[in-house]
């Protein structure tokens, strides 16, 4: 049994030198500069596309809450059930 177990463990560690385990190759090292440069740009481009559209999003939803504010305040009935009850300080 035991030189079972010693044949397993040496057929495992050939199949996996130490080399590779330590310095696993990288995406970036496979493909040429140029390609990498091109990604990067992509990748910056789309990132300001992004903030871009959460800008107009966020401008979009500010314009809604002003527009709904502006017509509660032409509302009589909402500025009675809202307004100060102690009319004292605005005598």
């Amino acid at each position: 049994m035991s030189k079972k177990k010693k044949q397993a463990a040496s057929s495992a560690a050939k199949a996996a030198p130490k080399g590779e385990k330590d310095n696993p190759v990288l995406l970036n090292e496979l493909l040429s500069a140029d390609t990498v440069k091109k990604l990067k740009a992509q990748a910056e481009e789309l990132k300001k596309a992004e903030e871009t559209r959460k800008e107009d999003i966020r401008k979009q939803e500010e314009e809604k809450k002003k527009q709904e504010q502006k017509r509660l305040e032409n509302d009589f009935s909402y500025l009675l059930e809202n307004s100060d009850p102690s009319w004292s300080k605005h005598k």
